[in-house]
C-alpha cells in the first residue's frame, strides 16, 4: 500500500507544485506585472481568491507554486526565483530570513492542529493517546518537507507518545492535502492535519487536541530579497496581512492574526 499511496503523491505534488491561478477575467491583465508567489499548500483555497481579489483592485496577475513549506524553501534557495514565500508556520520564514531569501514580512492567520478520522472512526480514535495503540494505522505529513508533518510530530513528542505512534506510521506525505485525501479514502486510522482545511470535508471526521496538548502555528507571508518587483511583492504581502486579505482567510476557516486565544506562548 506505501507504494500506491507514494506513487499517488507523486503525481499530485508534480500537478501541485506548477498550479498557477488563472482568474477567469485574465485577459484584463495581458501585459501587466504578475508576481509568482510559494505558498504552503494548505493555503491553497484562501490564497486562490486572495490572487483573483489583488489582481482585481491591483491589475497584476498572481501565480502559486503550491507545496510544502520546506520544500519551497529549498527551491527558493536554490532558484533565487519568485516574489513572496507564505508558509505553514513561522520557523520557516525565520530560516528563510536567516539564509537571506526574505526580508520584509507579515504574519496573517493560524494553523490550529487537529486529529482526522476517516467519517465512521474505525479505530475508534478519541484523543491523542490512542495513536499510539498497537494496531493502530497512521499517515503524517512528511516532517522534513511539511509543516503539518513537523508540527504533527512536535505534538506527539510533547504529549510523551512519538515512539509509540511513530512505529503506527505506514506512510508519510509531502503535503496535508494529500493526507487528508488518505485519510478520506479510509486508507489509514487516523493523521493530525490544519482544522481549517479539513473542517468542510466530506468522509473526514475531526477529534480536537486537548489545548495543553497542541502545538498552534502562525502563518506568516513574507517578500523575497530576490524578487524583480519589491514594490509590488509587498503590496500583496500587506493585502494577506490586511482585514480584507484575513477576512478571506477567515471565509476559509482561518483564524485572523492576532487572536489572543490562539497566542504562542
Amino acid at each position: 500500500m506505501k507504494k500506491i499511496i507514494l506513487l499517488i503523491s507523486a503525481i499530485a505534488i508534480t500537478a501541485m507544485l506548477f498550479s498557477v491561478n488563472i482568474p477567469a477575467d485574465a485577459s484584463q491583465s495581458v501585459g501587466a506585472e504578475s508576481l509568482m508567489i510559494y505558498s504552503g499548500a494548505g493555503m491553497r483555497k484562501p490564497m486562490d481568491e486572495i490572487g483573483i481579489t489583488f489582481q482585481k483592485k491591483y491589475g497584476t496577475r498572481v501565480k502559486y507554486n503550491y507545496a510544502g513549506s520546506n520544500a519551497l524553501l529549498s527551491q527558493m534557495e536554490l532558484t533565487k526565483m519568485g516574489d513572496a514565500y507564505m508558509p505553514g508556520e513561522t520557523m520557516y520564514i525565520e530560516i528563510a530570513e536567516k539564509k537571506g531569501l526574505v526580508n520584509y514580512q507579515k504574519l496573517v492567520c493560524y494553523h490550529i492542529p487537529v486529529i482526522t478520522v476517516p467519517k465512521d472512526n474505525p479505530a475508534n480514535i478519541k484523543s491523542l493517546e490512542d495513536l499510539a495503540k498497537p494496531g493502530v494505522k497512521l499517515i503524517f505529513g512528511d516532517p522534513k518537507v511539511a509543516a503539518i508533518g513537523r508540527t504533527g510530530k512536535q505534538i506527539l513528542e510533547k504529549s510523551g507518545i512519538y515512539e509509540k505512534a511513530w512505529k503506527n506510521v505506514i506512510a508519510t506525505l509531502p503535503t496535508m492535502n494529500e493526507v487528508m485525501v488518505q485519510i478520506a479514502m479510509g486508507q489509514a486510522d487516523a493523521s493530525i492535519n490544519w482544522w481549517d482545511t479539513v473542517k468542510s470535508v466530506e468522509n473526514i471526521t475531526v477529534v480536537e487536541i486537548a489545548p495543553d496538548q497542541n502545538i498552534i502555528e502562525i502563518i506568516p507571508v513574507g517578500v523575497t530579497t530576490f524578487t524583480k518587483h519589491p514594490d509590488t511583492a509587498r503590496k500583496f504581502v500587506d493585502f494577506c496581512a490586511s482585514a480584507e486579505g484575513k477576512a478571506i482567510f477567515e471565509k476559509h476557516g482561518f483564524t485572523a492574526y492576532p487572536n489572543p486565544k490562539f497566542q504562542k506562548k
